[in-house]
C-alpha cells in the first residue's frame, strides 16, 4: 500500500514522497510515515453544513420586509442552536 512518507533533516520535514514501506526502507536519511488526519466525524461534517448554510443565509437580515422575514430568522436561530440540542446531528433544521 503506497501511503506518504516525511524525510527529516535536523528534526525538520524537508522532503516527502509517496511510496511503500519497502522502498522507503532503500533510502538513506530518516523517514518517517506522515500521519493522516482522521476523517470527519458527522458532527464535524454537520458544524460544516450548518456553518455554510448560515453564511448562505446572511443576507437574509437585510431584507426585513420580506413575507418571510420571520420565518428566516426563526431558520436562522435554530441552526445556530442546533449544536446544543438533542436532536444534533441527527435532524437538521428546516425552513
Amino acid at each position: 500500500m503506497e501511503t506518504i512518507y516525511n524525510k527529516i533533516v535536523n528534526g525538520e520535514v524537508v522532503d516527502c514522497i509517496v511510496s511503500d514501506a519497502a522502498f522507503i526502507a532503500t533510502q538513506e536519511g530518516t523517514w518517517e510515515l506522515r500521519a493522516t488526519p482522521p476523517p470527519p466525524t458527522t458532527e464535524e461534517t454537520s458544524r460544516d453544513w450548518r456553518d455554510q448554510e448560515l453564511s448562505n443565509t446572511d443576507f437574509w437580515a437585510s431584507i426585513t420586509d420580506h413575507p418571510q422575514y420571520s420565518d428566516r430568522m426563526a431558520y436562522r436561530v435554530a441552526l445556530r442552536d442546533w449544536p446544543s440540542t438533542s436532536d444534533f446531528p441527527d435532524t437538521k433544521p428546516t425552513l
